[in-house]
């Protein structure tokens, strides 16, 4: 296993230069499949280096928001193109610093590439609007400016693909940025940066700092420098980022928590709500915040279908992610697994029946992991906390329901409102789901999982606060509109005043 004699140190990218904590303080990236190995060793960084990266960045968005939006999005071509290059090698990195199987972690780099052909594209449209004067010989029109530097603080699940979901639009839309990856997963956020410098990213466009939340990304936040900050997380820490940033007038953009329902009727086409059911559920391992944590059964198909998914459940094979036979990886850390497991006693304890797993994955030759085996509640109360809280974890619960609206009821009485899904073979009661579901996100037989980049992502309720992710709707958030007046009437025209009589 690896040693630290023989495992590379990263520094800090700052200003296109590679800076050590001033602390001399790091911090050890483990694999979550066997924690023996080790990965990397990164900076435990604090104010110094968020400052250091700020000033960059702030001096660099002089020149970068220059630069003609068509050319900066020739630099996310070229990054994309060499994320295809690369995509096998940081698959492999991904899996082992955070452990999901090799097939997800490709589709997650899968997800930057897509990100960086589409915002690449929005160079040579970013389209304003031009619109008639009420007084003559006046032109009038809108343009979108960028916002200066923006903070990005990203999670571990998805760590190139969010990061990629914010830095693609910031910079095709002029800002430069200071990233803080999460603690369980910086070499992505690195494989990714290295790719951009690569690319043509100007010294200082684009800086990272490592480090804990509240060394790193209180300061990052609270910079009176930094003009927005983007935040993927959890509802509570969300909450405090939003006060925060309200009080010094910083736009905020938040992707939070979700306990997404998943309906079945008893028309729909159970083979494929089973396999979604299994996907929705298991894949990351559980930890999506669009993940399947609710199944919603109607009385009709109720216990058919959790008898099925059951024996399903039990086949899934867990281990190390880069085993191509393996279903489902660790969860990242020792704490998120003591989390779910906790979850897991919680459920038995509020009275649901634990029909299968709700164990630590027991193999001797998996000990120095953090696995749990895919658990299965069945007869679970809506209000139990097991079908209220996010658990981000492999673990469902199915909850029966009498009828469509008795369904949505159910899936609506929660405090999230992320993703959502209905399997239903009837087209009108699929477009009475659209409508009535309280989410941002809506399937019609397919899982709650399987976003695409050119559509936007987010939720309602404590899910977000009303920005969007992915799609041209992205870009709302790293721009300022401003309108423009040209009077060519070479007299003062007063609006609103100046009416024909």
């Amino acid at each position: 296993m690896s040693t630290t004699s023989d495992v590379k140190t990263y520094s800090n990218f700052i200003n296109g230069e590679w800076v050590a904590a001033a602390s001399g303080q790091t911090c050890e990236n483990r694999n979550p499949a066997d924690t023996r190995e080790l990965i990397g060793i990164f900076q435990r960084s604090g104010a110094a280096e968020v400052n250091l990266a700020v000033e960059a960045a702030h001096a660099a968005f002089a020149t970068w928001s220059k630069v003609p939006a068509p050319r900066r999005a020739e630099i996310l071509m070229k990054a994309a193109a060499l994320l295809e290059q690369r995509k096998e090698a940081f698959a492999h990195d991904m899996t082992r610093e955070m452990g999901k199987v090799l097939k997800e972690t490709r589709g997650d780099i899968q997800e930057a590439i897509d990100c960086g052909n589409f915002f690449a594209g929005e160079g040579r449209r970013m389209y304003g609007v031009t619109t008639p004067s009420e007084l003559p010989n006046k032109f009038t029109m809108a343009t979108r400016n960028p916002v200066g530097v923006v903070a990005m603080i990203c999670p571990w699940n998805f760590p190139m693909a969010i990061p990629s979901w914010k830095i693609f639009p910031a910079l095709v839309a002029g800002n430069t940025c200071v990233i803080k990856p999460a603690e369980y997963t910086p070499l992505s956020v690195y494989n990714f940066v290295s790719v951009l410098t690569e690319a043509g990213v100007p010294a200082g466009v684009v800086n990272i700092v490592t480090g804990h939340g509240s060394e790193v990304g209180s300061p990052l936040m609270a910079h009176p420098l930094v003009r927005a900050v983007s935040f993927t997380g959890s509802s509570e820490v969300g909450c405090i980022i939003g006060e925060n940033c309200a009080r010094s007038f910083k736009r905020c953009s938040l992707e939070l928590g979700g306990k997404n329902p998943m309906i079945v009727l008893d028309d729909a086409n159970l083979e494929l709500a089973l396999e979604g059911a299994l996907w929705g559920a298991f894949g990351t391992t559980g930890q999506r915040c669009t993940a399947t944590s609710r199944i919603i059964l109607q009385k009709g198909i109720y216990k058919k279908f959790i008898d099925e998914l059951v024996m399903r459940s039990k086949l899934l094979r867990l281990g190390n992610g880069l085993d191509p036979k393996v279903d489902v990886g660790p969860v990242v850390s020792k704490s998120q697994m003591e989390t779910i497991l906790g979850y897991i006693e919680l459920g038995k304890g509020e009275g649901s029946r634990l029909v299968t797993g709700g164990n630590p994955f027991d193999r001797a030759d998996y000990k120095h992991g953090f696995f749990i085996e895919p658990t299965v509640f069945g007869d679970v109360e809506p209000q139990m906390r097991v079908a209220q809280e996010e658990i981000f974890g492999p673990v469902v619960s199915c909850i029966p329901c009498d009828s469509l609206e008795d369904g949505i009821q159910i899936a609506n009485n929660v405090k999230y409102g992320l993703s959502s899904s209905l399997y239903t073979k009837d087209v009108n009661r699929a477009f009475a789901a659209i409508r009535d579901l309280d989410a941002g996100i809506t399937y019609i037989n397919a899982p709650t999982i399987g976003a695409e980049v050119h559509l936007p992502f987010g939720g309602v309720k404590q899910t977000g606060n009303g920005h969007r992710e992915g799609g041209v709707g992205a870009l709302d958030f790293y721009t300022e509109w401003k309108a423009v007046y040209v009077d060519y009437s070479d007299k003062l025209q007063k609006a609103q005043i100046d009416r024909p009589e």
